[in-house]
């Protein structure tokens, strides 16, 4: 294929042959017999997007799921109606998510059997790391003594006796797609090696478009109520002997700390990341940057929950939050991702939430953390395996490509997935607006 008068994002303005890599850059070139020709008509052409931690079975999930926290659901009576009117999926249960305790307290089985208690329902909090089950549901699973029905999702001791959804991925693609998303890391900690060769099925089988890159079995979410040091440290320590780096989930300045003194004390690995890194205390800026790690943030977090810190969490530590210009200033490498489903999913939201930090209520969270348009973008465009080595249109690179309706001066200062005009994987496309 023949990608005709594209604008790079420094002004060029080029033609582009794909086939499985790029082939040819160059200005004016001469379609081939039978070449398939796209006229990008002046738009700026950009490696594909690549969203640095996603959850697809949840997103997937999330579509078919009761959503029961805000902005939709903000109190008890509101909650107790969205569990009354939902019906359980073909695996026998309410499946509802986005939770979280500013709706109606911190929530257990007694409360879950007090709104719903005749069906087995499960109940995911916002966070992702933790759902709550009714009585019926711990039944379902064996654990009908169980004392309060908080089970962490990395558990598998409970979660392998569920009834995996029949879901498709089909939606998630073609919605990520739209977003000219070309490639995705799969952050969810507890794939095994046969949840991971039946995604790359999917994606071979084309029912997942996007090129596939995983965190597991390196990846580890970390729980305030038992951070244990030792334990952490030997953990990385025997994840690098296999080869591998680590990826710590860290959302709490606790956590951050822990997982700082697990690095210093196992040694760190070119690979090693910390996501989401919500809280970073700047006596932690220093550590970050001595450790040599990468971190993998996710600012849309700011305009999509961002009324709810600014009125909960005291102003002197809102300098704290999902810091951005801060540690690229110290020199740490920093890419962008959306958390899908537990965020919005689309990069380009996230990108205008790095530039603004704009809640939405219309205030500003943390405005000295706040980048550039072009460097929120840059963000998006690295490599699964190095997320801050920014990917480039020359012959020799993978063929995945997002092509624009509009040049880079207006694409940047719109930031909108609007202007995605063609996705490419590959070589094929897999989505044009036309």
């Amino acid at each position: 294929m023949l990608i005709q008068h594209a604008t790079r994002l420094d002004g060029v303005v080029l033609d582009v042959r794909v086939g499985a890599q790029i082939d040819e850059v160059g200005e004016n070139l001469t379609p081939r017999p039978g070449e398939e020709v796209f006229d990008a008509r002046g738009g700026t052409v950009l490696p594909g997007l690549h969203d640095h931690h996603v959850h697809l079975h949840s997103a997937a999930a999330a579509e078919t799921s009761v959503w029961v926290g805000p902005p939709h659901v903000r109190d008890r009576d509101a909650l107790a109606k969205a569990l009354a009117a939902a019906e359980p999926g073909d695996d026998g249960w309410i499946r509802a998510v986005g939770y979280h305790d500013s709706v109606a307290g911190p929530m257990d089985r007694t409360m879950l059997d007090a709104l719903k208690p005749a069906v087995p329902v499960r109940v995911q909090h916002r966070s992702g790391a933790l759902w709550i089950l009714n009585s019926a549901g711990l039944a379902r699973v064996g654990l009908d003594q169980h004392s309060d029905g908080r089970l962490r999702s990395a558990d598998r001791h409970w979660s392998d006796s569920l009834q995996r959804r029949r879901t498709s991925l089909a939606d998630v693609s073609s919605r990520l797609s739209r977003y000219g998303v070309t490639g995705i890391t799969d952050a969810t900690p507890d794939l095994d090696i046969g949840d991971m060769m039946r995604l790359t099925e999917l994606h071979r089988h084309g029912e997942l478009h996007q090129r596939l890159f995983f965190l597991s079995p390196g990846k580890r979410i970390l729980h305030d109520d038992d951070l244990d040091l030792d334990d952490l440290a030997d953990w990385i320590a025997e994840r690098h002997r296999s080869g591998g780096a680590v990826a710590l989930h860290c959302v709490t300045a606790a956590q951050l700390i822990v997982a700082i003194a697990a690095l210093r004390q196992a040694g760190t690995h070119p690979g090693d990341r910390i996501e989401h890194a919500a809280v970073v205390p700047a006596d932690n800026l220093d550590d970050l940057v001595d450790l040599g790690v990468t971190v993998v943030t996710q600012p849309n977090f700011v305009a999509e929950r961002g009324d709810q810190y600014l009125s909960d969490i005291p102003a002197a530590e809102h300098g704290q939050l999902w810091r951005l210009a801060s540690l690229l200033l110290a020199g740490i490498p920093v890419a962008l991702s959306t958390d899908m489903p537990f965020g919005r999913g689309d990069p380009w939201a996230t990108m205008r939430a790095a530039v603004h930090r704009t809640t939405r209520g219309g205030g500003v969270l943390n405005a000295d953390e706040a980048i550039s348009e072009r460097r929120a973008l840059m963000m998006f465009l690295g490599w699964p395996e190095h997320p801050c080595r920014v990917r480039t249109i020359e012959p020799g690179q993978p063929a995945d490509l997002c092509v624009l309706s509009a040049p880079p001066e207006t694409a940047l200062a719109e930031l909108n997935a609007d202007l995605v005009a063609a996705t490419i994987i590959g070589g094929e496309i897999v989505y044009t607006a036309q």
